[in-house]
């Protein structure tokens, strides 16, 4: 990994010395990070460990992302197998991709707070390991009832949505985190795009069990480099432990600077308080109501079209199973493409913006690209049922789903970079606000798709849901204009 420094150094002295202290009569000793040079902080970790973390992320969000894919083109296979006695619908499968969404709902509410009460790394491996349990839980199911639970509950336990960009706030610079961000989220896009082409080929020849089993394998994989490799890089839980240590080795009291200036983050002692902390966040931020419902029904989208996609393939294309997954890798593409290009330009914006206003920077600099997704995903939307509708040539289709990838994208992949500068310390809560009003939408909103093609059609039906995004297509053009105002009115982001 290319970084060997201890997490805490064995040397008490060496404590000592990097420890920016005072002695105060009521707080005792108060620590914080050595500003002169300190190797416990994360912001100052070397370049090649912070891109071996970045690996890391991205190594768990592609396992996240091939599991929950790569059942979607035998979606309906797997429901008629578990099923065979009973009748089924289209709504069964449609939820068996769609309730790892609830899951996602549930889940962050407790790993985003708990990973700012006991850090980031316990968090996430005791995640990693409920992951693969739940994974193999849903490869032994014998029911549609039972597997939907197996994926619900695999859903919950999934950390890495929640805890990846805040690792990255955790250690990078606000004018370096867009371009980690946007390598994070390649490494899912190519899960989704092997995730179907991979399961539709093993699910004809092996069966869709081993498409989980291969599930659990890579996530096991994945637990074993972080048990490893990874180390704590919250810098409250960092500096609690260092507290901890002195206080136990001196015998004097020794408190952090977040607990001396009474930070909520410090302040939240109890389990309950704990998971309680995003619906403060979130009730105390219209600022990040407004991101979560853009965020939420952007995203949505992909369940939408990941749900819709194998019934028009397959029946309308007449394309089978294993052709059916790896038409998903166009959707990927197009993905790929708005990532390299975020990642090329996304710092670089905010640099300009920031140069611009004087050298201030604003959570806002990330919001433009927002922008132009905002008006382009509607449009993509609205192409995709009419293409169907009027069963245009394969190819049009394809090129139709890239475009989709591309401007959800464009319209996602910022917002996570904004939170982060927004809120900070608390991004972690941040971001388990906006993926429970995500998952939320996730889970049901894909389910109206159905009624409204069966009702209206294909071209009107998702004319109608392109409606809907258009008129939330305001909302990053009035945070770019008003979004550093409202954010005074929060005490979780007046200060970002």
């Amino acid at each position: 990994m290319g970084e060997r420094q201890p997490l805490l150094e064995d040397n008490q002295n060496n404590d000592l010395e990097r420890a920016t202290s005072k002695d105060d009569t009521d707080d005792g000793f108060v620590i914080d990070f050595d500003p002169a040079g300190d190797p416990e902080n994360p912001i100052e970790w070397s370049k090649n460990y912070k891109r071996g973390i970045v690996a890391l992320l991205a190594f768990i969000a592609f396992t996240i992302t091939f599991t929950c894919i790569s059942v979607v083109p035998v979606a309906n296979r797997i429901v008629r197998d578990l099923n065979r006695d009973h009748h089924t619908d289209k709504s069964a499968s449609v939820l068996l991709v769609t309730i790892w969404e609830l899951g996602e709902a549930a889940g962050p509410l407790f790993v985003g707070p708990l990973s700012e009460l006991y850090g980031r790394q316990v968090v996430i491996n005791v995640a990693n390991v409920l992951f693969i349990c739940a994974t193999i839980l849903a490869a032994c199911c014998q029911s549609t009832h039972l597997f939907i639970a197996a994926r619900c509950l695999t859903g919950v336990v999934v950390a890495g949505n929640v805890l990846n960009p805040a690792i990255v706030g955790d250690i990078y610079l606000p004018e370096q985190r867009g371009s980690a961000m946007s390598l994070i989220m390649l490494a899912p896009l190519l899960g989704g795009a092997v995730g179907p082409a991979i399961a539709g080929a093993i699910a004809e020849n092996l069966g869709w069990r081993q498409i989980l089993w291969m599930s659990a394998a890579l996530m096991a994989a994945c637990e074993f480099v972080f048990l490893c490799c990874f180390r704590e890089t919250y810098k409250v839980t960092i500096l609690r432990r260092r507290a901890a240590k002195l206080s136990n080795e001196t015998g004097n009291t020794y408190r952090t600077i977040f607990d001396v200036e009474g930070s909520k983050v410090g302040s939240f002692s109890s389990f309950v308080e704990s998971i309680t902390r995003p619906f403060y966040v979130y009730f105390g931020s219209s600022v990040l109501q407004a991101v979560s419902l853009f965020a939420g029904m952007t995203f949505t989208f992909f369940y939408i079209m990941s749900t819709t996609l194998p019934d028009i393939l397959e029946n309308i294309y007449g394309l089978s199973p294993a052709l059916t997954g790896s038409c998903f890798i166009t959707f990927s593409a197009g993905s790929v493409i708005m990532v390299i290009v975020c990642n090329l330009y996304l710092d670089k914006i905010y640099i300009k913006l920031r140069e611009a206003n004087n050298g201030i920077g604003q959570p806002e600099y990330r919001l433009p690209f927002v922008i132009i997704g905002s008006v382009t995903l509607p449009m993509a939307v609205a192409a995709y049922g009419w293409i169907v509708d009027k069963r245009l040539p394969l190819s049009v289709l394809l090129v139709c789903v890239g475009v989709m990838g591309n401007t959800m994208m464009l319209g996602y992949l910022p917002m996570s970079a904004y939170i982060v500068d927004m809120l900070g310390l608390y991004s972690a809560s941040g971001m388990t606000a906006v993926i429970v009003a995500r998952c939320l939408m996730g889970t049901f909103f894909p389910m109206a798709a159905t009624p409204l093609v069966s009702k209206f059609g294909y071209g009107w039906g998702f004319t109608v849901l392109a409606g809907i995004s258009i008129a939330l297509a305001p909302i990053p053009m009035l945070l770019y204009r008003y979004g550093a105002r409202w954010r005074q009115r929060s005490p979780y982001t007046s200060q970002s």
